[in-house]
């Protein structure tokens, strides 16, 4: 078990947490959600002792191992792959060093004798003997061939490094489990992996994540970061939210109710206080409303953005129409003749393994990249706006965000500038903030800001939750399920993705593979679509 003793920290006037008593059991997934800068990650941190909070402890049970998911890239550039991974339980790596060193020597005294027996006691006990085979499932789950196992970390890629630090994390049944963005970087297989593996996970896990159908189906509790303090609900996220919003009501019709009553009273007591007949009842009523508990609601630091997609006018017969689209890339054919057409209301999603392959896609629809060959035919009553995924080429110069968003039409103003940066949570000061000094989400706003002002009737999107909280993306995902045009999008986020696709492209090496269904029922059919597909490639041969 681990808990917090009254825990209190502020960054200046700014209180993060205040008194925070919480205690998390084995055998149970937390989900840690809260705003953006309510202080997940920072808790996480003061829990696994990299922050110190200014008043307050940490309880931990004696003897208990807690591994933390780093997200430091380069902090093992020299080890394998596999050395990394089982670094992950320091003491079994540290015994494996030092009984491998003995074995290496040319001469085995007898106190070498004596501590290699000694070892092999203490390795056994930490099953020592299975670290190779836990080791290979962890990667291999996580998309991290055999091929890559006895690499240098520093020849992987970013994503793949990540993939081993998870791993790294996961190695050797901790006791405690820290988790910060564990699906970063992970496709729809090793998410599923992932949530499976914590699903038979036996003891505590702390996990930050903004992907609302990982949090369902991992967390067995919500602990909500809010008002300075930590409230956990038992169940996933959907059950914490139909929960809280209860709550929240309950107080507010409480508070309405002894406002309401209070309001009366006043009424009585100015009325009658000098009448001498009345003045007993006004008495009693004036201790009535001493009495009178009004409960002053704190501030909650979750906000969700005003985001609303208005097209100026209705798509026309034909919206798109894609012929035969080539691309290579480093000498890599990356788009190998993508055709298909959009039809009205189409909300298509792009999937595949070659996440490359879908961004270049989204680059050419887009007109930021030219296609080798094929054709690409818009409709002329059609009008884009594009997120891209990399939006750094957007804030390249340094203006404050009122004279940002005044670079693009329509053009009405400062405070026209003003009202709509206040709807994206950029209100007073906030919407002279530099744009040098934005975080993630709020560029990611400021790009949805932008998107919005084109009045468009067709959407692309590149995944657009990145960096974004929990209540940006809802209020993201809830604005594209009303939108009445046509849609074109990647994301990783598979609530989003199934609560606004209508339709799944999937960009295979064999050529489009293209469905008109939800994204639910194509994960349902994809075994039996990926069997047809290897059949009809030769992989496959089906004896019946």
């Amino acid at each position: 078990m681990i808990s917090t003793n009254n825990i209190c920290l502020a960054y200046g006037k700014r209180t993060i947490f205040k008194n925070v008593n919480i205690k998390f059991t084995p055998g149970n997934c937390y989900g840690l959600i809260g705003a953006n800068g309510a202080g997940k990650s920072t808790f996480l941190k003061i829990l696994a002792g990299d922050i110190d909070p200014d008043k307050g402890d940490v309880s931990i049970g004696k003897e208990l191992r807690m591994a933390v998911l780093r997200q430091d890239q380069f902090a093992f550039d020299d080890e394998t792959v596999f050395n990394t991974v089982i670094m992950g339980h320091k003491r079994l790596y540290k015994v494996m060093a030092e009984r491998d060193a003995i074995y290496a020597k040319s001469e085995f005294t007898e106190a070498d004798g004596v501590r290699s027996g000694e070892l092999e006691a203490e390795f056994a006990e930490m099953n020592g003997y299975e670290v190779e085979s836990e080791a290979a499932v962890l990667l291999n789950g996580l998309g991290i061939g055999e091929e890559l196992r006895q690499k240098k970390m520093k020849d992987l890629e970013g994503g793949e490094k990540v993939r081993v630090l998870l791993a790294q994390a996961l190695f050797g049944n901790p006791d405690i489990l820290l988790l910060d963005e564990p699906t970063n970087h992970l496709d729809l297989k090793s998410i599923q992996w992932l949530e499976e593996f914590l699903g038979r996970f036996q003891n505590t896990v702390l996990v930050v994540s903004h992907d609302r159908h990982f949090l369902n189906q991992a967390c067995t509790h919500i602990s909500d970061i809010d008002f300075g303090t930590i409230r956990t609900y038992v169940g996933n996220y959907d059950f914490w939210y139909e929960a809280s919003q209860l709550v929240l009501k309950q107080k507010q019709d409480a508070n309405k109710k002894a406002t309401d009553k209070a309001t009366e009273l006043k009424d009585f007591i100015a009325r009658f206080s000098s009448n001498a007949s009345k003045a007993k009842q006004a008495t009693s009523r004036k201790k009535m409303l001493d009495k009178l508990d009004i409960e002053e609601l704190p501030v909650s630091s979750r906000k969700y953005p005003f985001i609303v997609f208005k097209p100026e006018r209705a798509c026309g017969d034909i919206i798109l129409e894609v012929d035969g689209l080539n691309k290579t890339i480093a000498g890599v054919k990356v788009l190998d003749n993508v055709s298909f057409i959009v039809n009205k209301g189409d909300k298509i999603v792009f999937v595949g393994g070659n996440s490359q392959a879908k961004s270049v896609l989204m680059q050419i629809l887009a007109g930021e990249m030219e296609a080798d060959s094929g054709s690409i035919r818009w409709g002329i009553t059609i009008t884009s706006a594009y997120f891209p995924k990399e939006n750094s080429s957007y804030f390249e110069k340094d203006l404050n965000l009122i004279q940002w968003l005044c670079q693009y039409p329509p053009h009405e103003g400062e405070s026209f500038a003003r009202g709509f940066l206040g709807r994206m949570l950029f209100s007073g000061d906030e919407a002279t903030k530099m744009t040098s000094v934005l975080s993630g989400g709020e560029k990611v706003r400021c790009m949805l800001s932008r998107m919005m002002l084109t009045s468009a009737n067709v959407l692309l999107f590149e995944e657009p939750t990145n960096h974004l909280d929990l209540e940006s993306i809802t209020a993201l995902n809830n604005s594209l399920i009303q939108f009445s045009e046509a849609i074109l999008f990647t994301s990783h986020d598979q609530k989003f993705v199934s609560t606004i696709a209508n339709r799944v492209i999937e960009l295979t090496p064999g050529g489009v593979i293209d469905r008109v269904m939800s994204f639910d029922e194509y994960l349902v059919n994809a075994d039996v679509n990926t069997l047809r597909e290897q059949m009809c490639a030769g992989e496959v041969d089906l004896q019946l």
